[in-house]
């Protein structure tokens, strides 16, 4: 896919020093918190992958998926995985079950996921791995979610806006609703806040992030 350089021309004029410095500190700041979770929950990474073998032993402990980031840059997610090994062939016959406007599909109970799973789910642990795209440079902490590559296929012009940074593992919308919201509210929280964003609002979402995998929320 090739991302509309009109729209990245435009957004380029609006990016002044401050803004440069910013994307700057972003980087360190993504860099050195990535590295340090990373170590720090090396235990839990332990203990999680553990669990999913014996929950389910045919399946492998990683979940990697093609993801559309900045600029239209296809890159490889991690995750780990809470759903069978079979749950993109599932995905086809559930589809007419998608709980979610837009270009995005989401289920409440959806079958296709394991018993831990839901747990992991529940307190976004299975999003974890992330913290290794965010090291490499593939994403940011705090961002717009990587969207797929069919979903980008539906998008509008307007839509593609949300691809003039990078993808985050949380972001305005995880910390604001979540799967509450529609696609067109999701896509209007990540334009708010590419116009206003800073370290200050990344370290506040980075914070709602912590307090909601402790105190889960709607996630599913």
């Amino acid at each position: 896919m090739r991302y509309d350089d009109i729209l990245w021309d435009s957004h380029l004029k609006k990016v002044g020093i401050k803004h440069r410095l910013y994307l700057f500190f972003k980087r360190n700041f993504d860099i050195i918190i990535s590295l340090l979770a990373l170590i720090v929950l090396s235990p839990l990474f332990l203990f999680v992958a553990i669990a999913i073998k014996i929950d389910n032993y045919k399946g492998s402990i990683f979940y990697t998926q093609t993801r559309v980031g900045k600029r239209g840059k296809k890159f490889k997610i991690y995750k780990f995985r809470s759903m069978y090994s079979n749950a993109e062939n599932l995905k086809q016959k559930l589809i007419q079950l998608n709980e979610v406007d837009g270009a995005m599909f989401k289920m409440h109970d959806d079958p296709r996921v394991t018993k831990v799973g839901r747990f992991i789910r529940k307190h976004s642990i299975d999003e974890l791995p992330q913290l290794i795209n965010v090291l490499i440079g593939d994403m940011s902490l705090v961002g717009p979610r990587p969207p797929l590559t069919r979903e980008v296929a539906q998008y509008t012009n307007h839509d593609k806006l949300r691809l003039l940074v990078k993808p985050g593992c949380t972001g305005l919308w995880q910390v604001s609703g979540r799967n509450a919201l529609c696609f067109k509210e999701m896509v209007s929280l990540d334009l708010d806040y590419i116009s206003n964003s800073s370290i200050l609002m990344d370290v506040k979402i980075c914070f709602k992030t912590i307090w909601i995998m402790i105190f889960p929320n709607d996630a599913c």
